[in-house]
Parts: structure tokens; C-alpha cells; sequence
């Protein structure tokens, strides 16, 4: 193999050996955005066997998400103590375990379960694969281009995921889609000791498990009360779940600023860049990830799609998000990124505009809206991600990666619950109940769209074109709501990014 050479700043060159590095961790990157999409075609099938609640199913999407991102920082912490490969060796083992416990579930419980395990082990494996690449490709030019590998991947599996997920449910049977991290953590732990540099600082970073308790407490409250007012409407609980989410994070904020080693330093908050890609980063996310599993939905519950054909035509947003995940940062050497942003966010808003009016037999224009959507989250991640590791001092630059993918992740997981729950409170409000049917049939048609279509035979006529029109009208709305969110998005963009100079140019 070649060895590393010296630049002229005397950063080492990565030399072969990083490379292959980097390719091998390519695979658990791809893993990762595999796992936060490839339900989105596979949970009807879940439903029809395992039969969840409105609730349950709206765990199973996005119990993953929100661990995954409660957790990242904490891992990253972790890692530096125990050594960053090692604890990657760790993750991808548990995670592999996991998914084949995950595959042969046999209740919606411990599906759910299981999703949340993987949330667990999902989150050791990110902030190590950030951080090893940030050892290995010392010199600047070299980590942006791996960093940009990196990003590329993790965009290839999640838009990989419902084309992935909707073949193999077609072929075999909803598990299937869970066994791919067992081949994946082969591979990494065949040659991690081979490829892979191993890095500790055991004095810093102290893990905090105080901390790592009030974040959760801060996130988990108010998702439960969104699902909970969603399908069972406003109680008693559900402001007291919000103050004590938000009194959680309070106090967690709180105690990062008093801590000498948080596990999330706020000073980085201070810098405006930072701050307004972020909250694109999260709003536009959000947007992206209800969306995402709203169309996936109505292509086979509306439309009548097998999950491998759903998945097919999923293929043209994934190549609108490619060509903007490319574009973008090319277009940004001569535009200010923000300006960049602020016009695919507009693209965008055309996609929620077909979105909100779509209809029955409207499988072309939903596809086309999602495009839009999709071109957005290309431009957004590559050039949100790249603003905030940029508007970061060096020494936090590994922290502000961190930030940056847990609040994509956190968006991911936030839009699932926030837009499928606004679609199934619509839908309950709307579905017409069916009559001359037994009360537990009728219970499923008035819960969901999918325990309509799971029990269609034993409906009278119209009763699910009924149920398929109130989805619509959920989705309409939803994505209604999204594009209003978009509009903030495209203000902070022009407002709060606007001094930041074309990509290669000196910053003011």
C-alpha cells in the first residue's frame, strides 16, 4: 500500500489503506439511512400479520428515529473514552443481533422493542464512523471529499430504503428487510482491526448519565403526547406530558452550561450560521420524513400498488434528491448557499402544492410532488450539513457533526409522528363508519386506512372508497401544513444565512 504523504501545511495525505477505510465504513452509513426508510414500504405487510394499534404502528416507524438521535451525542461521548473502533465493532455486532430479533418479531410489542434496540445500537455507529473519518484524512480537502462520501451514502440508503424495503417484503416476507445488517456486520468487523485506526482520549469527555436521562425525558414526553391526542384526542396528560418534556429540557440545557465535559456543548449555539441551518436542517426534515411515509402509503392503500412496484416509483424522487445533493454544493461556489437553499426550498413548496390537492388516481401527480420535496432535501442536507461542521471551530467540529445528524434524524422521526398523526386524527374524523359490519370490524375501519384495507372483503360497497378519501383528505392537509413550515424555512435561508460567501470564498 501507499504510504501517507505530507502535504505543504504537513497535514498527512491518507494513503490507501484510509481509503479502503473509508469504503468499509461506507456500509453501516448505508445501513443507517436503509433502516430510517425501508419500513415505509413494509409496514402494511406488518400490519396485516402483527396487527398494531394506530399507536403501535406509528411506534414502529419511528422508535428507531428518536432513540437513535436522543442517543447520538451520548455515544460520541462514549466513544472517545472506550476507542472509537471499538465501539463500532460493539455497535454494528448489537445492531446485527438485533435486526434478526427484529425480522422474527412475533408481536407488535416486541417489534417495537426491537426498533427501539436498534435505535440504541444505530446510535454508537454514526458518531463513530464520523469521528474515525475525521482521524483518518488529516488534510482538509481530502476529509471534505470523505465526509462528502460519507453524507452521500447515508442520503443512498434512505432513498435506497422503500425501493429495497418493497422488493424484498415482495419476494419474501416483511423480516427480510431487517436481515441485510447481518451480511453488513460481517464485512465491518472482517477488516475494522485491518482498515480501521483505533482513537481513545479516556481523559475527556467524561459521560454524563444525568445528562443522557434528561435528554430522553426532554424528547420522549412530548412525542407520546402528539400520538396520544392524535388517536385518542386531548386528556388530562397531555399538557402535563408537554410541561414535563419541556421542564426536562430545560433542566438539561441548564446543565450543560454548568457541566466542564457536556455532552452537548451550547456554546455553539452562539454562532448565527449554526443555529439557522440547523432549524432548516430540522423544519425542512420534518416535512421530508411525514411526507415520505404519507405518499408510501397512499401508493399502496390508495392506489393499489404491490410494496415492489410502490417501490419503483419511489426511484424518481431518489434521483431528484441525487441531482440535488450533487448540484447544489457545485452551484454554491458561485451563489451564496444560502440563496442556493432558499430556491430548492421553493421547488419544494411546488411539490407540498401537488401534494395538498392530490386525489384518487393521482399516483403521477403525488410522485411528481414528492420529487419537489425530495430535490429540497438533497440541496438542504448537503448544504446544511456543510454550514454547520463549517461554522464550528476545528476543535468542535466533531461535536458539531453530531449536531448536525441528530437533528436530521430527530426531523426524520419528529415528521412521522407529527404529520402521520395529524393524517390519522383527520382520518378518524372523516372515515365514514361502515354499517351492517360486526363493532371490532368497524373499530378497524374508523382506527386507520390499513385496518380498512386489511378487512375489505368483509365491507359493504363504498365503505372503502369512503375510508380511502378520508386519507386523502389527511394527507392533503398534512402536507398543507408542511409547506407552511417550508415558507419559515425559505425566511431563515434568506434572512439568517444570507452573509455567508460562496463555497471556496474568504468568510467575512
Amino acid at each position: 500500500m501507499e504510504q501517507n504523504v505530507l502535504t505543504r501545511t504537513g497535514a498527512a495525505r491518507a494513503g490507501t489503506r484510509e481509503w479502503l477505510g473509508l469504503g468499509l465504513l461506507a456500509l453501516p452509513t448505508v445501513l443507517l439511512g436503509l433502516d430510517v426508510t425501508v419500513l415505509y414500504l413494509v409496514s402494511p405487510s406488518i400490519a396485516a400479520e402483527l396487527r398494531p394499534t394506530p399507536v403501535q404502528s406509528l411506534w414502529i416507524m419511528d422508535a428507531y428515529g428518536f432513540l437513535i438521535s436522543g442517543l447520538l451525542i451520548t455515544m460520541g461521548t462514549l466513544g472517545d473514552r472506550i476507542g472509537r473502533r471499538r465501539l463500532l465493532m460493539i455497535g454494528v455486532t448489537a445492531f446485527a443481533a438485533v435486526s434478526v430479533a427484529a425480522a422474527f418479531a412475533p408481536s407488535a410489542g416486541l417489534l417495537i422493542l426491537a426498533r427501539a434496540l436498534l435505535g440504541v445500537a444505530g446510535a454508537t455507529l454514526m458518531p463513530s464512523t464520523l469521528s474515525l473519518i475525521s482521524n483518518m484524512f488529516a488534510d482538509v480537502r481530502q476529509r471534505a471529499v470523505a465526509f462528502g462520501v460519507w453524507a452521500t451514502m447515508f442520503a443512498l440508503g434512505m432513498a435506497a430504503g422503500p425501493i429495497v424495503g418493497g422488493a424484498l417484503v415482495d419476494r419474501f416476507w416483511w423480516g427480510a428487510a431487517f436481515l441485510l445488517a447481518v451480511p453488513v456486520a460481517l464485512a465491518v468487523l472482517a477488516g475494522a482491526r485491518a482498515l480501521l485506526p483505533e482513537y481513545a482520549s479516556p481523559g475527556e469527555g467524561r459521560l454524563d448519565l444525568t445528562s443522557v436521562t434528561l435528554s430522553l425525558a426532554a424528547i420522549l414526553p412530548i412525542v407520546y403526547a402528539v400520538k396520544n391526542v392524535a388517536t385518542h384526542g386531548a386528556d388530562g396528560m397531555t399538557p402535563l406530558l408537554l410541561l414535563a418534556g419541556a421542564a426536562a429540557g430545560i433542566t438539561f440545557v441548564r446543565r450543560q452550561l454548568r457541566l466542564a465535559s457536556p455532552l452537548l456543548d451550547m456554546t455553539l449555539f452562539t454562532d448565527r450560521a449554526f443555529s439557522a441551518a440547523l432549524a432548516a436542517l430540522l423544519i425542512g426534515l420534518v416535512g421530508v420524513g411525514g411526507t415520505m411515509y404519507l405518499v408510501t402509503q397512499f401508493l399502496q392503500l390508495v392506489e393499489g400498488l404491490s410494496p415492489a412496484v410502490a417501490g419503483l416509483w419511489m426511484g424518481p424522487p431518489a434521483l431528484a434528491m441525487f441531482a440535488a445533493a450533487v448540484g447544489a454544493p457545485l452551484v454554491a461556489r458561485r451563489v451564496r448557499p444560502g440563496v442556493v437553499m432558499a430556491a430548492t426550498q421553493g421547488l419544494s413548496l411546488i411539490g407540498y402544492a401537488l401534494l395538498a390537492t392530490a386525489g384518487t388516481g393521482g399516483a403521477v401527480s403525488v410522485v411528481i410532488g414528492f420529487a419537489f420535496v425530495y430535490l429540497g432535501l438533497g440541496a438542504i442536507a448537503a448544504l446544511g450539513t456543510d454550514i454547520v461542521v463549517g461554522a464550528a471551530p476545528a476543535a468542535k467540529s466533531g461535536s458539531a457533526a453530531a449536531m448536525s445528524e441528530t437533528v436530521q434524524e430527530l426531523g426524520l422521526a419528529v415528521g412521522v409522528a407529527l404529520l402521520g398523526s395529524l393524517t390519522t386524527a383527520v382520518y378518524r374524523s372523516q372515515a365514514p363508519e361502515p354499517e351492517g359490519v360486526a363493532p371490532e370490524i368497524a373499530d378497524r375501519v374508523t382506527a386507520g386506512l390499513d385496518g380498512a384495507m386489511a378487512v375489505s372483503d368483509r365491507l359493504p360497497p363504498g365503505a372503502v372508497q369512503g375510508a380511502q378519501e378520508a386519507f386523502i383528505t389527511g394527507l392533503n392537509i398534512a402536507s398543507l401544513t408542511a409547506g407552511v413550515a417550508i415558507v419559515g424555512v425559505i425566511a431563515v435561508c434568506l434572512l439568517m444565512l444570507r452573509h455567508i460567501r460562496p463555497i471556496g470564498e474568504t468568510q467575512p
